[in-house]
């Protein structure tokens, strides 16, 4: 077993899945488009008598009328208003403010903000081209531009569900916006049913009753969300006045952004900062996530007059130093990071129900399908980092995986190790890409592309994805041309991802090392070697025939006369004598 696995099996002590950050849009259904902004607009026309023409002066009185009536909302009450500026982290403004409210018992709107922010606001002008357009009737046509109008920040203190915002602007379309938190009402929701429990931030840390507090956490529902938009929009003020209710104009509600959090608390800090040690190594060398990001906890400012003091040295995780591991697919984003130093936080961001091809309407049966998403894909997520790993596959598993088989009587090709195709399908399975909406030919083949060979074509990633169906590696989605990483194929490729990485390929490198010289020896010697190696590797080399003998070198011819000249004093001295 994997110290990843271990870690979370032992040194766990409370595990709680809950909604986190809960973002609802909301709309009036009539103004998304231009028909229903004509519609809006001769109903108003009406009001006043005129049942011809759609003024956009109409849009005009309307906007100031609504900006009074939340400048009268804001004296009224007396309520502080702060103008943001760039850069203000609107929520740790107002968080003063929200926990001067729960500590007094109050609930409503504590803070009003302004901001002006970009958006795209309906405008008219009169159209002469129209054939409707006339001298006693003129033609309004209407289009969405750029404004960069005023933005209200309410911030609530509610009785459910803790700290609320609700943002309104008042150009049309009225775009409206609702923030609220899920592990906030399952605090008071605990609260109220006598457990105690203390806090971890937005989370829990340590709780009486750990089972009631899953039960809690599991039963919130789009209700819940809902009851708590129509408990304060009446209170504020509203684009639409009564007469337009009447007539049908009324507000809907989108979910745009649910955030799934899955909290395992750790009996203490060092045994979570272990497995995060042990979650990064294991996916460095796997190749995996794209990113792995060590955020700081202050800002570093290394020039200038302000420098940040102390000593920076370089570590894996370090006191200050938060890692976290982060994967997205499209507009939605999963992460886990380390919480306040105690505990293990996985947490998906569905940012667009359309990415995952839900619906993104708030309603019970949407909730729980963004629910059922989000939840597993942080099982996945959690499970690619190493939980409930089984360890080493036994010698049957791997005679099964590497040579052919057949299975339900069709043939599975084997996925022999050691072969570069095989290596790098089985890293694509590794990869994190595939957790969010599965794996397809299209996908397999943009992993192989830069794995193994840029022209991997589709006719072999579609026999690649059947041999890995057969032997048992990747399960297909019922309904669909999409795959899921079984259980046991995140085992196998895991174990020969690691094994090519870990242990072929550094011993490879050190065998080749070892049979070339060392740096260190001395350079002679390396010379002498490099020629003998070259003279090794070169090609024979071919000599030409000899058509005559060549002459004696002139050395050669000199030793020759030397030795004739002395035999001829020998010769004449003994005949003299």
């Amino acid at each position: 077993m994997s110290a990843v696995a271990s870690l979370l099996d032992e040194h766990v002590v409370l595990r709680v899945s809950s909604v986190d950050r809960i973002g609802v849009a909301g709309y009036i259904r009539h103004l998304v488009h231009e028909g229903g902004l004509v519609r809006f607009l001769l109903h108003r026309a009406s009001l006043v008598g005129d049942r011809k023409i759609p003024s956009p002066a109409l849009l005009g009185k309307n906007h100031d009328r609504l900006v009074a009536d939340l400048d009268r909302f804001v004296a009224e009450r007396e309520l502080p208003v702060v103008r943001f500026r760039r850069g203000d982290v609107k929520e740790l403004v107002a968080r003063p403010y929200q926990h001067e409210a729960a500590a007094a018992g109050r609930s409503g709107v504590v803070l009003v903000g302004k901001a002006q922010e970009r958006m795209e606001a309906w405008a008219g002008y009169k159209d002469a081209r129209s054939p409707l357009a006339s001298a006693r009737h003129p033609h309004f046509s209407f289009s969405r531009q750029a404004r960069v109008p005023d933005h209200w920040y309410f911030y609530l203190w509610d009785e459910e569900f803790g700290p609320v915002l609700i943002k309104l602007c008042s150009y049309a379309p009225y775009p409206l916006w609702v923030v609220a938190n899920g592990h906030e009402w399952a605090k008071r929701q605990l609260a109220e049913l006598g457990v105690d429990f203390d806090e971890l931030d937005n989370g829990l840390w340590r709780v009486e009753d750990p089972a009631a507090a899953r039960r809690v956490c599991a039963s919130l529902q789009a209700g819940h969300v809902r009851g708590l938009i129509e408990r304060w929009l009446p209170t504020l003020p509203s684009p639409l006045i009564p007469a337009d209710r009447q007539a049908g104009f009324a507000w809907s509600y989108s979910v745009r952004q649910l955030e799934l959090s899955d909290t395992a608390v750790f009996d203490r800090p060092q045994a979570g900062r272990a497995w995060f040690e042990a979650a990064i190594r294991d996916q460095l060398s796997l190749g995996r996530p794209d990113k792995v990001r060590i955020v700081f906890g202050r800002q570093l400012k290394l020039h200038g007059k302000n420098q940040t003091g102390g000593r920076f040295a370089t570590q894996v995780i370090s006191r200050g130093v938060y890692p976290r591991i982060e994967i997205g697919y499209k507009s939605c984003r999963a992460k886990a990071y380390f919480k306040k130093e105690r505990a293990l936080r996985i947490e998906t961001t569905i940012n667009n129900a359309s990415d995952f091809e839900l619906k993104k309407t708030l309603n019970a049966a949407n909730w729980r399908a963004l629910r059922q998403t989000g939840a597993q894909i942080n099982a996945r997520f959690l499970a690619a980092l190493g939980e409930n790993d089984p360890g080493l596959p036994d010698a049957d598993t791997l005679t099964a995986v590497v040579l052919p088989s057949v299975h339900a009587g069709q043939r599975a090709p084997g996925l022999r190790f050691g072969d570069p195709r095989v290596s790098a399908l089985l890293g694509a399975l590794c990869s994190f890409d595939h957790l969010w909406h599965g794996l397809t030919n299209r996908s397999l083949r943009a992993q192989m592309a830069q794995l193994f060979d840029p022209g991997y074509s589709s006719a072999r990633a579609t026999y690649d994805l059947r041999r890995l169906r057969l032997k048992g590696l990747i399960e297909r989605i019922p309904g669909s041309h999409r795959y899921q990483v079984s259980a046991y194929g995140r085992r196998i490729a895991t174990f020969f991802t690691r094994l090519t990485s870990r242990v072929v390929v550094p011993a490879l490198s050190q065998l080749d090392q070892a049979s070339r010289p060392s740096r260190r020896a001395p350079q002679a010697l390396a010379a002498a070697w490099r020629a003998y190696d070259n003279e090794i590797r070169a090609p024979p080399k071919s000599r030409p025939r000899a058509h005559h003998k060549h002459p004696a070198a002139p050395q050669q011819r000199t030793r020759t006369r030397r030795k004739t000249c002395l035999k001829r004093q020998e010769r004449n001295y003994q005949g003299g004598g």
